[in-house]
């Protein structure tokens, strides 16, 4: 697949971008695993290991009023560069003894700070045309960090943290002087004021413009979902691989890792023969994937965890890259990219929050890991039920 723009300077900077991309995406996936394995040695209650992704996300929710105007205001290979930079901070806050929890704390704010320009700097540097395939590009190497940063993270990690740590925040760097060389877009977008009221009532004004757009609706509820229930499930394959094959960390991540390779193959699929204006068609495959989650309650040979993970990961990069392409193209014409992706991650986060809130809860009344990987499944598949045939109605 080939990318072309209208400016061969900034087709050269997309794949800086992404290899910057790569490189943070597989440092914040491999500190995760760390931080895990750092709780362990901590003997921290097991509750505490889904609290780090509510650490993580806080910032999301908290920020997104003013990280999307800052994103916008601001030459977005700069807002990524700092962005970078505090995730070093926070890694390297981990390694000199900060607890796990507040230094992913940390980290969460430079990721806050950096989806905006992260995606949003797609749709100035390539045309409309582009961003199916850019997208299938960048989810295809984000989940390719999240398969390595999983088995880095929770291999290497369970023998030596500290290295672990130290080796991820050289990650971080090289990301950093990676977002140097991409090109310096003009801003656009700008606002006013930037006075933090005026930032909230415009962050107001764009979330309710966003959701008030038929498309902007659908994108948005479907990516809230997908990436509320993806991150949630990473930490429940972790329990359940424990509960059913014994598995330890180093095993149950490079199990986990079998649902990323999955939405690799669904991102490239979609990628090559699904277009944007086609997205609310392939809805029902979130339902199929619900199923294939609950289907877990069942199993109990590693090898039918892999075929089915690996499936459920398919369907979810066939579902995600033609509806995040949709919600971005969206975005940038009704409020501007920034301001779109963060109203985009104060709705996901504030997914992750809820759902990885109520696992820790249903961790800590000490339900049956088996009962919960049911529920999880169960809890996606009416959920994209009931949008397919809201959505199946609204659009005859």
């Amino acid at each position: 697949m080939q990318l072309k723009s209208s400016n061969q300077i900034h087709t050269k900077g997309f794949y800086f971008f992404l290899s910057a991309q790569f490189l943070s995406a597989l440092a914040d996936n491999a500190l995760l695993f760390a931080a895990i394995a750092l709780l362990t040695k901590l003997d921290a209650p097991t509750w505490h290991q889904p609290l780090l992704l509510q650490f993580f996300v806080f910032s999301y929710i908290v920020l997104a009023p003013f990280v999307g105007a800052f994103a916008d205001a601001w030459p977005k290979r700069q807002v990524m560069f700092i962005s970078n930079g505090i995730k070093l901070i926070g890694c390297l806050a981990m390694l000199f003894g900060m607890p796990p929890l507040y230094a992913y704390g940390i980290v969460g704010i430079g990721a806050a700070a950096y989806s905006p320009a992260k995606y949003g700097i797609l749709t100035e540097i390539l045309p409309d045309k582009s961003l199916v395939a850019a997208n299938g590009w960048v989810e295809g190497s984000t989940v390719a960090a999240i398969i390595l940063g999983a088995i880095f993270g929770g291999v290497i990690a369970v023998y030596d943290v500290d290295s672990a740590i130290i080796t991820i925040s050289i990650l971080y760097l090289i990301a950093a002087i990676f977002n140097k060389y991409m090109p310096n877009v003009p801003t656009n977008h700008k606002l006013k004021k930037n006075d933090p009221w005026s930032l909230i009532k415009d962050f107001l004004h764009s979330y309710k413009k966003l959701w008030s757009d038929p498309l902007g609706q659908l994108s948005l509820t479907i990516t809230t979902l997908f990436w509320g229930a993806g991150a949630t499930l990473r930490l429940v394959i972790i329990g359940w691989a424990a509960y059913a094959l014994g598995y330890g960390l180093d095993k149950s991540t490079t199990l986990s890792a079998s649902v990323a390779f999955g939405v690799a193959i669904g991102a490239i699929i979609a990628a090559f023969f699904i277009k944007m204006k086609d997205s609310t068609k392939i809805l029902p495959v979130g339902i199929i994937m619900g199923g294939l989650v609950c289907s877990m309650f069942f199993i109990t040979t590693w090898q039918s965890a892999v075929i089915v993970l690996t499936l459920v990961g398919i369907f979810s990069g066939l579902l995600i890259v033609p509806l995040n392409a949709l919600l971005q193209h969206r975005g940038h014409l009704l409020i501007g990219a920034g301001h779109s992706i963060a109203v985009q991650n104060f709705n996901e986060n504030l997914g992750i929050l809820i759902l990885s809130g109520t696992y820790t809860l249903m961790v800590k009344s000490n339900i049956p890991i088996n009962g919960i990987m049911f529920i999880f499944g169960f809890f996606v598949l009416l959920s994209m039920t009931v949008a397919s045939l809201y959505y199946a109605k609204a659009n005859d």
